[in-house]
């Protein structure tokens, strides 16, 4: 996603400038955007959001249901490595998705959201 890092942005924001893509019920839960692109998680899904063009005017939105992802890793930030990375395989594709985010982001809510929508609720 996009060459720069990722930092967490207000979902509030989020959910107000994607409303139209939103359905009856969803919630934004957490999201990270670049300068241009970005990235949330909502109860029902994965988002990526890629701005393109010199404008900006063309918005690629890639809508991914949790029950599409079959693995996901997340390293966090280290000493010399600044930036998290969160990648994510999908069950139609050969190539996972990888969204490098900024150190200060919080990282760990992203596995807890991804774990409790793909694994379900504890038994």
């Amino acid at each position: 996603m996009g060459l720069f890092s990722a930092t967490e942005t207000k979902v509030e924001t989020v959910e107000r400038d994607y409303a139209p893509v939103l359905i009856d019920g969803e919630r934004v839960l957490i999201a990270f955007k670049t300068v241009r692109d970005l990235v949330f998680l909502t109860n029902l899904r994965l988002c990526t959001v890629n701005v393109q063009g010199l404008t900006g005017r063309k918005v690629e939105i890639e809508s991914i249901p949790y029950r599409s992802i079959v693995r996901w890793s997340i390293e966090r930030a280290g000493t010399f490595d600044m930036d998290a990375d969160l990648v994510v395989w999908l069950s139609s594709t050969d190539s996972p998705l990888e969204v490098k985010v900024a150190a200060g982001a919080n990282i760990v809510a992203v596995q807890q959201v991804l774990a409790r929508h793909i694994l379900g609720p504890v038994r």
